[in-house]
């Protein structure tokens, strides 16, 4: 019998290998039990990594870095990539993102994002998230929706600075948003864009209020309002700044229209 790596990927395909090897009688019973010990979760002490997601979720923990000190950041990430897991870490600082950088050469940095990601295992890109900014300023947080969006494995493009001062500049842009399967929109100030989008999309639009704006935008209150109050019918916010959670959402609603076209095309074809 072959041994059985701890450092095996863990979703659903991978189960399905474990659990074969064992029919067939290429891995021991001993070996499934301790692949699924510590199949969970691991205890670092000052964080329990979450190596289950994957099976629960479609895809993995991602860890949002703000907050901890970079040999946290590390130590969490190794755990992960011991795993042959897909790794996404948020709200990184410039120090962080060096030493990630250093430990996995492999993966990308993403300054303006302040997210690093390692692709251990390449996913195929389906779908079409297009992400739109009212102004350059909200890049940032657009970037974030953009790298997760495209690590959870959908195709992503970008439109900046097409906001409701100068309406004209997103009018041009009309073929991408109506190809789009979900438009994530970034805006801070009023939040306007949001509106102005989901009156010409068909798709989900998934709005993100940004902080950005003079006093009275109250840190992004003031966008964060007005997208959950828009006329436009179907629009879903996502909190203050969190490019993370649009990036997300876009992803899982790609996945699960890919999963009920298959499900459709399955039952036809009976």
């Amino acid at each position: 019998m072959r041994a059985l790596s701890r450092a095996y990927p863990m979703d659903i395909e991978a189960l399905k290998e474990l659990l074969n090897d064992f029919k067939t009688g290429r891995v021991s019973e001993a070996d499934v039990l301790e692949r699924l010990r510590t199949l969970p979760f691991e205890d670092l002490g000052f964080a329990k990594v979450d190596h289950h997601r994957s099976l629960r979720r479609g895809f993995p923990e991602v860890v949002y870095g703000a907050g901890k000190t970079v040999d946290q950041i590390v130590s969490i990430a190794e755990s992960m990539v011991a795993k042959k897991t897909n790794l996404l870490v948020t709200r990184c600082d410039l120090a962080a993102g060096e030493a990630l950088l250093r430990r996995f050469p492999a993966g990308t940095w993403h300054a303006q994002a302040r997210a690093f990601a390692l692709e251990w295992k390449a996913k195929p890109r389906v779908g079409y998230v297009l992400v739109i900014t009212a102004g350059t300023t909200d890049i940032p947080v657009a970037e974030e929706a953009a790298v997760t969006a495209d690590i959870l494995g959908c195709n992503v493009d970008r439109i900046y600075d097409v906001g409701v001062a100068g309406v004209h500049r997103l009018m041009a842009y009309q073929s991408m948003i109506e190809a789009a399967d979900v438009v994530v929109v970034v805006a801070g100030m009023e939040g306007a864009l949001a509106s102005v989008v989901g009156a010409m999309s068909r798709a989900p639009v998934v709005a993100v209020p940004t902080s950005v704006g003079y006093g009275a935008s109250f840190g992004g209150l003031a966008a964060l309002l007005s997208m959950m109050t828009s006329c436009a019918a179907g629009v879903t916010v996502v909190n203050i700044d969190n490019g993370f959670g649009a990036g997300c959402a876009a992803a899982i609603i790609v996945a699960k229209a890919r999963e009920l076209a298959a499900r459709i095309d399955k039952e036809t074809a009976r």
